[in-house]
């Protein structure tokens, strides 16, 4: 049996910061066209202007080794490109994994346990030096080091002698899994098979950096561009970035992004209301301005839903995420499958939706997949509560659970004004399930203790509010966290609510993990989830929606289902 992944040990926070940047990232339905909707974003886009980027948060970290993405990131894929990206098209087709520096999105052997990538030709950095498969081996070598921490996990789990590598600061002879037999080809080889690959070649870690021009930690200050864009300013460690075109990109190489504007400006630490109305009254170069990490709230797109004309300047989109009620069957009386199933049927998703911020920004969900086909998303409900819930089941459930006279229980959730693991949710739980005869007491911690307390085994409570965003498009990252028994972690965080630990459910994990033919592990994949379903581990509430203004000047609006938001390497501002 294969040891508790490092995955497990960080990904979920990854996943829940992601989603932060995503509306997660980093990034479940198709693209609402009211984005492009009487005449916003139209027009045949052209080269030149600014981009204005408002945002809450800082793109700190800029140094591909630390970042944590997906696809590339939004801001960061104008700088860095990887040996793969995700498709820059709206809805589905943008869950695509589509070639950037390479060729093809890589050709595995028999067993998925070797990758081989070509690089283009023509491939320059900033300085026009080309870009060679050293550059992209010592990239992902100088982010096994223990300062430049905070990327995804995923190559110290995947590559053969990754997980006691240090890194090239320490380790001058690399990692001999990476094999660079010329200047254009390069060979992973892995420890175990891993079908998704091309979706993990697609984060910045396989962003080529040229060994000459690190600078160890200070190298995000001024990271060496092989995109259609340069980093000319970065202050306040990226509270604000200044961003420039690379003369040395070509767009003969790069089929995904368009790079119209000469310079994007990126500014962080403002408020949501302010950005929102800045971007709603799109004044002076407001009007050329977009936001990556703030959504409309109900508030405001009641303010929206009564302007014609600020309606059609919405962009729409969805991530793979899923927030849930998750139980811990260690703990009675949820050690009682019964028990949890009078709490699915209990569910009262309309009241959970309206709680969350209304349909606008939440859909139902009743299977924990997102509802994407890039995940395998295969449709089911094996406890029908309808749209308000089903109490007189859930009461007769509770009756052969042994709790003919109701039981009480308590809930705990997070303090934070989120709108997903909030106060709010849990009272809108806790209203539905009286109906039932369950009393619920809810319990409030502050986010951290919140979070130290639903991701540890030791302390984990029976029943809570939970959330998962997927690092890529695809069932597992989804489920493998969550539900594979080996990445059950009893000494830090522990993302298997359940402590599942199903012989049948890891190899089956294993087997779909074999498979190339991503459409053939999505069903797979899918029919996992509903296997897993019909225990009744957890209770998916709702999939969230992300509201978006942008600038009455932007224009070629593009809004993919792997992130949920505008694509900035799209958009014009001319």
């Amino acid at each position: 049996m294969r040891q508790p992944s490092v995955i497990s040990r960080r990904v979920a926070a990854a996943a829940v910061s992601l989603v932060m940047a995503a509306g997660a990232a980093a990034c479940a339905g198709p693209q609402d066209n009211d984005a492009k909707a009487e005449g916003a974003g139209t027009g045949k886009p052209q080269k030149g202007g600014t981009l204005s980027v408002l945002n809450t948060e800082a793109q700190s970290d800029f140094d591909p080794a630390r970042l944590y993405t997906s696809g590339g990131g939004n801001v960061p894929s104008l700088v860095f490109r990887t040996l793969t990206t995700r498709n820059r098209e709206d809805g589905a087709a943008g869950t695509k994994v589509v070639p950037d520096l390479a060729t093809d999105t890589g050709r595995p052997n028999a067993d998925a346990t070797e990758w081989t990538y070509t690089l283009k030709e023509g491939l320059r950095f900033e300085d026009g030096t080309p870009i060679t498969t050293a550059d992209i081996k010592y990239g992902i070598e100088r982010s096994f080091a223990a300062e430049l921490s905070g990327g995804a996990p995923y190559l110290r789990d995947w590559l053969i002698g990754g997980a006691d590598y240090e890194g090239p600061y320490k380790d001058k002879k690399g990692l001999a899994s990476i094999e660079t037999p010329d200047a254009r080809t390069i060979v992973f080889k892995l420890n175990k098979p891993e079908g998704d690959f091309p979706f993990v070649a697609t984060q910045t870690q396989f962003a080529p950096v040229p060994k000459a021009k690190d600078t160890g930690a200070r190298y995000e200050e001024h990271p060496v561009s092989s995109g259609p864009y340069k980093v000319v300013k970065n202050e306040g460690d990226g509270q604000h970035l200044v961003l420039e075109r690379n003369p040395h990109w070509s767009e003969k190489t790069d089929e995904e992004r368009h790079a119209y504007p000469d310079t994007i400006d990126v500014r962080a630490g403002l408020d949501a209301a302010v950005i929102n109305q800045r971007l709603a009254t799109s004044s002076g170069a407001d009007a050329a301005a977009v936001t990556t990490d703030t959504n409309l709230g109900p508030a405001e797109l009641a303010q929206v839903g009564s302007d014609k004309a600020l309606a059609a300047r919405v962009g729409t989109g969805h991530f793979g995420y899923t927030n849930y009620l998750a139980f811990n069957p260690k703990v009675k009386p949820f050690d009682n499958p019964k028990v949890r199933q009078a709490i699915s049927y209990a569910i009262n998703r309309t009241s959970v939706i309206n709680a969350a911020g209304g349909s606008a920004l939440a859909e139902p969900a009743t299977t924990f997949l997102p509802e994407q086909p890039a995940f395998g998303h295969t449709p089911y409900d094996h406890f029908p509560a309808g749209k308000t819930g089903d109490p007189a089941t859930a009461k007769e459930l509770l009756k052969e659970a042994g709790y003919a006279n109701g039981l009480t229980i308590s809930l705990t959730h997070s303090t934070a004004q989120n709108r997903e693991t909030s106060p709010e949710v849990a009272t809108a739980v806790q209203e539905a399930l009286k109906k039932a005869g369950i009393t619920v007491k809810l319990q409030g911690l502050e986010p951290n203790a919140f979070n130290e307390a639903r991701w540890s085994v030791k302390d984990s409570p029976g029943f809570f509010l939970s959330r998962w965003g997927a690092d890529w498009p695809s069932g597992g990252p989804f489920l493998a966290p969550i539900f594979d028994g080996r990445q059950i972690v009893k000494d830090g965080s522990n993302f298997n609510h359940a402590q599942l630990d199903d012989p049948s459910v890891n190899k089956e994990i294993d087997e779909i993990n074999k498979l190339t033919d991503l459409s053939a592990a999505a069903k797979r994949w899918g029919a996992l989830d509903k296997k897993i379903g019909e225990q009744a581990l957890d209770v998916p509430l709702f999939h969230p929606v992300y509201k978006r203004l942008y600038g009455k000047d932007v224009k070629n609006i593009v809004i993919s289902d792997w992130t949920g938001v505008l694509d900035i390497s799209q958009v014009a501002v001319k």
